[in-house]
């Protein structure tokens, strides 16, 4: 099953964080993200305005209801930087590679 057909699971700090290897694995199925030292993903959009940094950030932000997730999302005029990681593991889980999935599909 692809990442973007899968579902949040709700984390409450009992998961553990993925290693490196396994970071570098899942980067392979979502397109244009980078890793932060294993420990977040990030990816920026550029736009010839501002409102289309915004437009992506508001549908972002739905994904995000939804699956009970929420990146850190950074917009100025023409960039939207989206940085995500579980906040209470402080790294990187499955669920972090399906939202950035997610986000893709927009």
């Amino acid at each position: 099953m692809s990442l973007a057909n899968k579902e949040c699971k709700p984390c409450r700090g009992d998961v553990p964080v993925l290693g490196p290897q396994e970071v570098d694995a899942l980067l392979k199925e979502v397109d244009g993200w980078s890793s932060v030292k294993a420990e977040r993903l990030e990816k920026r959009y550029s736009f010839a305005d501002f409102m289309g940094a915004m437009t992506l950030a508001n549908k972002i932000a739905e994904i995000a209801e939804q699956e009970d997730h929420h990146p850190d999302l950074h917009i100025r005029w023409g960039e939207l930087r989206v940085e995500i990681w579980t906040h209470a593991v402080n790294g990187l889980t499955e669920n972090d590679f399906i939202l950035a999935a997610k986000i893709d599909s927009l």
